[in-house]
This record gives structure tokens, C-alpha cells and sequence, in this order.
């Protein structure tokens, strides 16, 4: 597992990858405002000084993990990333308790094998993201969000993985309201949705804000 500090300390242009879904690709609901992906990489190249490091958006609207999966030298591998940042489960948990096995293995998949893209000369950082809450209307059950963000949490501590909370943040920060001030409808942040996401992303890989 990569030390993001030390990658960033040694001066050499780094390669981040962001995999995901709708979420991370920014389609739709920010209505032209920067998703948080954007927000990440406006934080590494310019407010940090790293014009070189070159950082590659590759969420795909409706995709799960198990999606990803067989596509992960297409959206990841081939890039030869410093850093891996996967965000899913919000589309995978229309699967319900059913799914949450199949959810675990790939999403377990995709995380070790962004890990072995790396080796004791050029370690892989590696961050995963559970996904934001959501409102009520949804199509989603949130106790299934619930359920599948435990799942990330789990795969994280299992394998050393930067765990980015997104919704153990939204459920704090409102206090048991639904956060309809972050989302566009009641599942996909909005812009100030996808500010809050990048803004705990930064906080949460010691990247400031």
C-alpha cells in the first residue's frame, strides 16, 4: 500500500485514476458546476503546484463493481496509476441483501488488483469510497446503502485501503435530516453535494480544505 505523503513529498508527477460511477463521472446533476472528481484534481494540479500529475475521471453512468471488473485494465490497469480511487455500491445496492456477496468479491477484486499494479519500488495508494446518503423517493433503499457502504468499510480495513466515508459524513452532517441540500434529486449529489464529496476526499488523503 502506497504512502500518498511520501508519493507527493518525492517530486515525481503522479498518475491518479478515478473509477466509478454517475457519481464520479459528474453526469447531469451539477448542471455545469465541477463534479467532485474535478474539484480533486483543480485541489492536485494547481492549488498544489502539480501541473504534471495527470488525473483520468473513468466513472461510467449505471456501473457496478461487478461492471468494472472485467473492464479494469481498460479503466484502470493500462494508466500504471500512483494513486486508485474506486467509488461504487450506489447502483449495486439495487441488488439488495442478495447482491451484497457479489458486491463484496468484485469490489475485493477490483481493490487487489489495483493494489498489485504496484510494486516495493512504486506502491499503489489505493482510497475507497462508500457512497453518499440519499433522500427519501429514491429508488434506492438507504438501508441497503447502509448495508453496502458497510461492505466498503470492511474491504478497506481488510486491505489497508484509505477509506473516504461519504456517507457516514452526509448521515453526521445532517443529523438524521435527509441532505436535500446536497443532492439534485434523491439520489445524485448536486454541486454542492459534489464540493461536500470533494472536500472529504482532500480532508481524508491529507490533501487539505
Amino acid at each position: 500500500m502506497g504512502d500518498l505523503a511520501g508519493q507527493l513529498a518525492s517530486g515525481k508527477p503522479l498518475t491518479w485514476v478515478f473509477a466509478g460511477d454517475s457519481i464520479t463521472q459528474g453526469v447531469h446533476h451539477t448542471h455545469g458546476s465541477r463534479c467532485w472528481v474535478e474539484h480533486v484534481t483543480e485541489r492536485v494540479r494547481w492549488e498544489l503546484g502539480r501541473p504534471l500529475d495527470v488525473c483520468i475521471n473513468t466513472g461510467v453512468s449505471g456501473w457496478t463493481a461487478q461492471g468494472v471488473r472485467p473492464h479494469f485494465d481498460h479503466l484502470i490497469g493500462r494508466f500504471a496509476p500512483d494513486v486508485v480511487s474506486v467509488a461504487l455500491g450506489m447502483n449495486d445496492c439495487l441488488d439488495g441483501p442478495p447482491g451484497r456477496p457479489r458486491f463484496a468479491d468484485a469490489l475485493g477484486e477490483i481493490a487487489r488488483s489495483g493494489l498489485d499494479l504496484g510494486d516495493d519500488d512504486r506502491p499503489v495508494t489505493l482510497a475507497l469510497h462508500t457512497p453518499n446518503a440519499i433522500a427519501g423517493g429514491a429508488w434506492n433503499d438507504p438501508a441497503e446503502v447502509a448495508a453496502y457502504s458497510d461492505i466498503v468499510r470492511d474491504l478497506a480495513a481488510q486491505t489497508g485501503a484509505i477509506l473516504v466515508d461519504h456517507h457516514r459524513h452526509w448521515l453526521n452532517h445532517f443529523d438524521g435530516a435527509e441532505p436535500w441540500e446536497w443532492l439534485d434529486e434523491p439520489v445524485h449529489p448536486n454541486a454542492a453535494g459534489h464540493r461536500a464529496m470533494a472536500d472529504l476526499t482532500l480532508r481524508t488523503l491529507g490533501l487539505g480544505l
